[in-house]
């Protein structure tokens, strides 16, 4: 294959601390959701707003970046796989488990 037939590619990414707070409204943007995907996606526990905003109305809520990814891996999930909500929720912690146990077993590797 010649270089002029190779396609190039470039990843763009941001990385989210732990200390990013985000809008509802940011956080639909970031994730390509709609803001009833995200209440739905609330309302299943599989991401859940920041505690002190967690009881006022949805416009009022507020995320972190660990939940913009959950719900990015979700949405994924859903078109690609054709994965509905409930198991989206429960694929999304088999896989949490799954990086708790690699990162248990990494204390044990040399």
């Amino acid at each position: 294959m010649t270089s002029s037939n190779r396609r190039m590619t470039t990843l763009v990414g941001a990385i989210l601390e732990e200390e990013v707070v985000l809008t509802l409204d940011e956080v639909c943007h970031a994730a390509r959701l709609s803001s009833r995907r995200v209440i739905e996606l609330t309302r299943e526990g599989i991401v859940e707003p920041i505690a002190e905003s967690a009881g006022g109305t949805p416009e009022s809520w507020r995320f972190r970046g660990v939940d913009l990814k959950r719900m990015r891996c979700a949405r994924r999930l859903e078109e690609d796989l054709g994965i509905n909500t409930p198991g989206i929720a429960l694929a999304l912690d088999l896989l949490d488990e799954l990086e708790r146990l690699r990162r248990r077993l990494g204390r044990f590797e040399p």
